[in-house]
């Protein structure tokens, strides 16, 4: 028996998930009901076991009967993000393979860039009204509420489309799930460190089309918990959360707990966070005085993990742990990881290399070539992160492979620079990469976003230098430093590196 109409059996009145701060609520019943029609819908579109569906919808509870409905059906799902341009959009739903776009009404543009190229012969389900054709969801969907029971068969598996930081984003694709128990097994890894459970009520502050928000409130619903889902990170809000729905775990990216650190001390110390038990963060690098902030006043209930969309393998480590192993992203809790020089070779504690795990394998969607530079002979695969393990086998990662800096031979992670030049009492976000050196090959280059633009001088600069130097080799820091009001980051935490990168690589 599929597990949600487990769930919906025995508390069919309890919340599975609710929108924050307003009125949008949906039971395990009725999230069983409408996921049951969605099934119908997929049957009735001629949809098989394999065949994929796209979702490009805000923070809204529709996306759960979808997924589920697409779970049940063995079908693969594909959430786009809203904030592409209609082409970006159309394109990710065409190279899916999509047999139907669920889209909410206002993407419009995107829904009119697909019909101008609609190879796959897509079909479009509109959410909140149609008056262009194309099928209007409520109105269908309505059409299927008599509950069918439904077989034991594959389980449906997300499908997410990397953020194309270089040429076209490409899809990360796995098997699907053999059976509901498989699909559950999935998730031990989460509910045996994080505890998720039935009384879980889980905060995703963050878009549910990013990898990491979706599938935790899945998990979520998996436990039989309830989700609480913001339509928009704002930091008071995200505290209020916590404090009226009684939040017990939760998930954050580093840029979120920046802007919670920054509100004043009287509004922090306004909302009562005593439920909160779990507060799990990654996508992104967290510099360690960050944290340790938050430590200091959250106390000893934050966790970080580290994984990849592409699911080969993940980290996680508690407070307790990380204090012990600062700037760790802790050991593997899903596969084994090697780390291997440029010649394969496995290397030994603290040297630094590409980080492989023999865990669950994946393909690059329609790109053969780059699924098999991310393989070694072995069969372990690696996403480009490049680290060292410690005695005790705690990962540090240094930084991506892409994002490494060769001058005059030398190896140089950005990530090591960021994290120093991120200490500055002045500094509120910070991107390093590698620029173009006539005598070198690169040079170090630093863009830093302040917490008061108006201070940014060339004097600040070299301030900046000056603090960087007094702690890493001179060939590590900056050579010059320029000033932005603000990094192009992603909700998910992400720096937009290649867009800030691109600006130096133009011809003058």
């Amino acid at each position: 028996m599929p597990i949600l109409r487990q769930w919906a059996e025995r508390h069919p009145e309890k919340i599975a998930a609710r929108v924050a701060f307003s009125k949008d609520i949906l039971t395990y019943g009725e999230l069983d009901r409408r996921a049951n029609g969605v099934t119908q819908i997929l049957v009735w579109m001629g949809l098989t076991v394999g065949d994929g569906v796209a979702i490009m919808l805000d923070n809204d509870l529709t996306y759960f009967e979808l997924l589920w409905g697409a779970r049940r059906h063995g079908v693969y799902y594909t959430p786009v993000s809203t904030h592409l341009q209609s082409d970006e959009a159309a394109y990710i739903v065409r190279d899916s393979g999509a047999k139907i776009f669920f889209v909410a009404a206002r993407f419009a543009d995107t829904v009119r860039a697909l019909k101008a190229n609609n190879t796959n012969r897509c079909a479009i389900f509109v959410i909140g009204g149609s008056d262009d054709g194309s099928f209007d969801y409520a109105a269908e969907l309505s059409r299927f509420d008599r509950m069918i029971e439904i077989g034991d068969g594959p389980v449906g598996k997300d499908f997410f489309y990397s953020s194309g930081t270089t040429g076209k984003p490409k899809g990360i694709k796995q098997p699907l799930f053999s059976s509901v128990r498989q699909a559950q097994a999935s998730g031990d890894w989460v509910r045996s460190n994080f505890n998720f459970a039935q009384d879980t009520v889980y905060l995703s502050p963050a878009p549910l089309y990013h990898g990491a928000p979706l599938r935790f409130t899945m998990r979520t619903l998996e436990s039989g918990g309830t989700a609480v889902i913001m339509t928009k990170f704002a930091a008071e809000p995200a505290l209020a959360a916590i404090a009226r729905y009684r939040v017990t775990h939760s998930q954050w990216v580093p840029t979120m707990f920046f802007r919670l650190l920054a509100l004043p001390a009287e509004i922090r110390a306004r909302y009562d966070l005593s439920s909160h038990r779990c507060a799990i963060h990654a996508a992104a690098p967290c510099p360690p005085v960050l944290k340790e902030q938050m430590i200091e006043w959250w106390g000893p209930i934050v966790w970080e993990y580290y994984a990849g969309s592409e699911r080969n393998g993940a980290t996680c480590i508690s407070t307790a742990e990380w204090l012990a192993h600062r700037g760790s992203v802790g050991r593997a809790c899903v596969g084994t990881i090697h780390i291997l020089d440029e010649a394969q070779n496995e290397l030994g504690p603290g040297q630094i290399g590409d980080v492989y795990f023999d865990g669950p394998q994946f393909v690059y969607h329609n790109d053969p070539e780059k699924t098999a530079r991310s393989r070694n002979a072995l069969g372990w695969s690696t996403i480009g992160d490049v680290g060292y393990v410690d005695e005790e086998g705690y990962l540090y990662l240094t930084d991506r492979r892409s994002h490494m800096i060769i001058s005059g031979g030398v190896n140089i992670y950005p990530a090591e620079i960021e994290h120093r030049l991120a200490l500055h009492p002045q500094v509120a976000d910070v991107a390093v990469f590698g620029i173009p050196n006539p005598e070198y090959g690169e040079e170090v280059k630093a863009v830093v976003q302040l917490k008061n633009p108006s201070q940014a001088s060339p004097a600040l600069a070299q301030d900046l230098i000056a603090f960087c130097r007094a702690e890493l080799s001179h060939v590590k820091c900056p050579r010059s430093i320029d000033f932005e009001p603000e990094l192009p980051r992603q909700e998910n935490g992400k720096l937009f590196k290649h867009v800030l990168k691109q600006r130096y690589l133009q011809p003058a």
